[in-house]
């Protein structure tokens, strides 16, 4: 195996391990962690919501961007059958 990789490999590893003991330290900043340890059901909702909504944005352009596209190749092929 190439000292290079082997490099990279190790650099991953030891990235992850790092990550994985740091997560118990890490906590959210003392206004959400106050709101959302009295169990306010509806801040949840709120929150779980707009991640669904930012997840759902990539996707949604994504798929606008490829009918249009879709639909400009396809009007274009159908204006050459008749041209011909």
């Amino acid at each position: 195996m190439n000292n290079s990789k082997r490099y990279k490999r190790l650099t991953v590893f030891l990235a992850f391990t790092f990550a994985l003991l740091i997560v118990d330290f890490l906590e959210a900043c003392p206004t959400c962690k106050e709101s959302l340890s009295e169990n306010n059901k509806e801040l949840i909702q709120g929150y779980f919501w707009s991640i669904m909504f930012m997840m759902a944005m990539p996707f949604s352009i994504l798929t606008g961007i490829s009918t249009y596209f879709y639909l400009l190749v396809r009007k274009k092929k159908k204006g050459e059958r008749l041209d011909s």
